[in-house]
């Protein structure tokens, strides 16, 4: 849905990944089930964005001429619109371990750049024609960290990005439509926070040696390359992924602003927080441990040392040595919750976010993603998951008017 915020109009949604579905079929089962009552909620009068995932299957059988024509159909029929793509998961999400799973293939692999080159198309078919509306699509950072150790990373992956955005550049001459890729930083990846994803664009994408390159990819003038760059490849800022890296949302938006980086997709999150690591931390944080998705903890000590735990087990493993600490867990929390039965919630560094899009817009899709809903504690899904993510969304709505 559109919000007329103070410092202009965008666009709120939330992500479909929190529904399953790996198949087109299971996919656009799960969209009919969930996206009217959701709309009926939040925006009845009025069309209402979608942020849509789609598995690297679910995109291949969509791709059909008769199945995206039956969904542009039911889109219209219902009153709504695709403007955004979460293109990070590449399998299943749901229901089996996904771990560090999520991040395969990665951008080292061509058939990343083929997923993503497949969810460019799809958009660039389903955006609405809409003067000026453009189409973001989140992706993995990089790689898992442990993996970029391997000198012969940084290079497959600086390669592939420029392909990819070469892609993108080909959708927008033949359609019109301009889509732009948006890395996602998260704990313990290639690039983890938002000053780690700034430099590597610095150094890597954005260096003369890097845009000569690209021109002769994309078919550009030189003098174009850079700025065509900027134009189709940015960040998605996650509010989740950047708290748990105790990261100043201020301070990071002044970075990216100096740098002329451009956040195609602000992601509304909130992330566990232990503000006193105790002798119950372990009782209270066990529910949260889902054997699903990876559980990143990063803990900050009272002189703000960092240290970083790969999983949530892990990190139980080293309770002893953390009493009194802080700990912020990489799982995604419904963002109108600040306190769960003694823990909190990163809510707080999300407010001062969307604070400052208010006045000084950051980006200009946000999207609201707690995709972790059917395997957080029963008190949290109680009232079943249309109604929750109504109510992020009216949360989310009420602070940016």
């Amino acid at each position: 849905m559109q919000v007329p915020t103070p410092a202009g109009p965008v666009h709120l949604t939330y992500c479909t990944n929190i529904h399953r579905g790996e198949s087109w079929a299971e996919t656009r089962s799960a969209l009919e089930a969930h996206l009217p009552v959701i709309k009926g909620r939040v925006c009845p009068g009025a069309p209402m964005g979608v942020g849509l995932r789609l598995s690297a299957i679910a995109a291949e059988e969509l791709a059909a001429a008769e199945a995206l024509e039956a969904f542009r159909a039911w889109l219209s029929d219902n009153g709504l619109y695709v403007f955004t793509i979460n293109g990070f998961p590449y399998g299943p999400f749901h229901g089996t371990r996904v771990k560090e799973q999520v991040y395969q293939p990665d951008w080292t692999r061509p058939e990343r750049v083929a997923y993503t080159r497949r969810l460019a198309e799809l958009l660039a078919a389903l955006l609405p024609e809409e003067p000026g509306l453009l189409g973001s699509i989140s992706t993995v950072p990089g790689t898992f960290r442990p993996l970029a150790v391997d000198p012969r990373v940084i290079p497959r992956i600086v390669a592939n990005l420029q392909r990819a955005v070469a892609d993108l550049v080909a959708v927008e001459r033949r359609t019109g439509r301009r889509i732009a890729l948006a890395l996602e930083p998260e704990p313990h990846c290639l690039l983890e926070t938002t000053e780690e994803a700034v430099s590597f664009l610095e150094r890597r994408l954005f260096s003369d040696e890097a845009l000569g390159v690209f021109a002769a990819m994309a078919d550009l003038p030189s003098a174009e390359a850079e700025p065509v760059l900027r134009r189709h490849l940015g960040l998605c800022l996650d509010a989740c992924h950047a708290a748990v890296a105790f990261e100043d949302v201020e301070a990071s938006v002044r970075r990216l602003r100096s740098a002329g980086v451009a956040v195609a997709k602000l992601q509304l999150s909130a992330a566990l927080e232990v503000p006193a690591v105790g002798p119950d931390t372990a009782a209270r944080l066990c529910r949260f441990e889902d054997g699903v998705y990876l559980h990143q903890v990063v803990e900050r000590a009272a002189d703000g040392t960092l240290r970083h735990f790969l999983d949530l087990d892990r990190a139980m493993a080293e309770l002893g040595s953390a009493r009194g600490r802080t700990w912020r867990v990489h799982c995604h929390v419904p963002i109108f919750v600040e306190r769960l039965d003694g823990l909190a919630s990163t809510r707080p560094s999300l407010e001062r976010l969307l604070a400052l899009q208010r006045t000084e817009p950051i980006a200009r899709h946000l999207e609201v993603e707690t995709y972790t809903f059917d395997v957080l504690p029963e008190e949290l899904r109680a009232s079943g998951v249309d109604e929750a993510v109504a109510r992020e969304l009216l949360w989310a709505r009420e602070r940016l008017l």
